[in-house]
């Protein structure tokens, strides 16, 4: 998956409409929408919630579904990881700079050779201005049936709005956030591979192969593969498939 690419400068917008993960999944295809998309309004006002401190005991994290471009969920997930990485390669920088007794000091985009040149690296740290890139978000997720979207646990929508400033085919946030009661029946997924046995039929419903039956000739738990035999192909074929990517086919 490519990664790298100009910076979509279009800003986030926040959709309204919507108050519960499952009035989304209910809802028409985007191209029958236009109505909601007319009635979205600036993420950035979502993101203006004054900060409360929490009380002993109350949830210090909440869960957002922001918008992106169809089919790139994987992309916007995979770019905010990698910036999450960056900062916690930063940190164990400048734990370690500390520990040393170095000084740190902040760096910006524009520094040249000379300025490099020029830098006390023997006695300081030199930090890029944009550390934290990623502050106060916990974790990024993709959900099978959220399909558009990827989920950010973050402390705050302030936390989550500056998250997702300049990652590309971020199109908006779903107004409001998620509870965690929303999500549960979708982190816990049973793999198919334990429901799979020798001479199964089954469907194929993802990957090259989809929508062609096949016969499953060995099944490997520990990978989450199968090995299956074509039954549309011309002659017998063995492949080997995810098994999650199977369905069996009731007799």
């Amino acid at each position: 998956m490519s990664e790298t690419g100009p910076i979509d400068e279009q800003k986030p917008e926040s959709m309204s409409g919507h108050d519960s993960l499952d009035e989304l999944l209910a809802e028409k295809p985007a191209s029958q929408k236009s109505d909601i998309e007319e009635k979205e309004s600036q993420v950035e006002e979502e993101a203006k919630v004054p900060e409360v401190e929490p009380e002993y005991g109350e949830q210090t994290s909440h869960l957002f579904a922001v918008r992106t471009t169809g089919g790139q969920e994987k992309i916007v997930m995979r770019l905010l990881e990698a910036k999450m990485k960056m900062d916690q390669k930063d940190e164990e920088a400048i734990q370690k700079a500390k520990e040393e007794g170095k000084e740190i000091k902040i760096k910006d985009n524009t520094w040249t050779d000379k300025d490099w040149e020029n830098a006390d690296l023997e006695n300081s740290l030199y930090v890029d201005k944009e550390f934290p890139r990623v502050k106060d978000v916990q974790t990024v997720l993709l959900l099978d049936d959220l399909k558009g979207y990827v989920v950010l646990e973050a402390q705050d929508p302030p936390s989550m709005f500056n998250a997702i400033q300049g990652i590309r085919h971020i199109r908006g946030q779903l107004r409001g956030e998620l509870q965690y009661s929303e999500i549960d029946k979708y982190l816990i997924k049973k793999s198919t591979v334990t429901e799979l046995s020798v001479d199964n039929t089954v469907e194929i419903i993802g990957g090259p192969f989809k929508g062609m039956k096949a016969t499953v000739q060995r099944v490997d738990k520990e990978k989450e593969e199968a090995v299956v035999i074509l039954l549309d192909a011309p002659y017998q074929l063995p492949v080997t498939v995810d098994a999650n990517h199977l369905k069996k086919v009731l007799s």
